[in-house]
């Protein structure tokens, strides 16, 4: 009597679904289209605050949205957050050294906030001089870095955003692609540095999150299979 053989059943087949999900460059162009808008987002209602108190000013034939800003400005500042929220969690594998002070959203949307709010002080508080304000943007701008990343690579990649941002700017206004009101540091504020910085911290914690969320998404659908 010969007994009949069963087949042990082989690994399950990934589904068209879950393989693409769980593909590392889809993952990666996902974040880097979330991180687009949102720099878009942030970049429109900023601008809108600095038009309103005429700290920025562009030519009458530049402006042409309902924001009242150029249109080059919003994609570009997509285009930079994109890559610096994907440069982070990219720095921070490099490393060895991931990530994981207060990795949640809701400290990630206070950090948000801390940063509209620092941007918002640059144009609606009045100080008495340019120095007083640049100082007090500083202050606020590494508190926003001790309170949401405290890491090296966090401040050393602001820093570098900071001023990579800064000299492109002066570029600008240099060529007269738009001008800032009472120019004290070459041709810009002397404060704006400190919004890269701020701005360079919180699209990093918005990459680290939205990198974070991906492996576990990418967990949970392995341990279903």
């Amino acid at each position: 009597m010969v007994e009949g053989k069963t087949e042990s059943p082989g690994p399950k087949k990934r589904g068209p679904y879950i393989s693409s999900i769980t593909s590392r460059s889809v993952n990666l162009m996902i974040r880097g289209v979330v991180l687009f808008f949102i720099g878009v987002f942030l970049a429109l209602v900023l601008n809108l605050l600095q038009i309103q108190r005429n700290v920025t000013l562009f030519p009458p034939d530049v402006i042409a949205s309902i924001f009242s800003s150029a249109w080059w400005v919003p994609p570009c500042c997509g285009t930079a957050s994109a890559v610096i929220g994907l440069l982070y969690p990219c720095i921070d594998r490099h490393l060895g050294e991931p990530h994981k002070f207060k990795r949640e959203w809701s400290s990630v949307m206070r950090c948000v906030a801390v940063f509209v709010g620092i941007n918002h002080a640059s144009a609606k508080v009045d100080f008495d001089n340019n120095i007083q304000l640049s100082l007090t943007l500083a202050a606020l701008s590494i508190g926003l870095w001790w309170t949401f990343d405290r890491s090296r690579s966090g401040f050393g990649l602001g820093v570098g955003i900071a001023f990579l941002a800064t000299l492109v700017t002066q570029l600008l206004v240099y060529n007269g692609v738009y001008q800032y009101t009472s120019p004290d540091f070459l041709y810009v504020r002397s404060w704006l540095p400190c919004i890269f910085f701020a701005g360079g911290i919180t699209m990093g914690n918005i990459g680290r999150q939205l990198a974070m969320y991906e492996c576990k998404v990418i967990a949970e659908k392995s341990h279903q299979e």
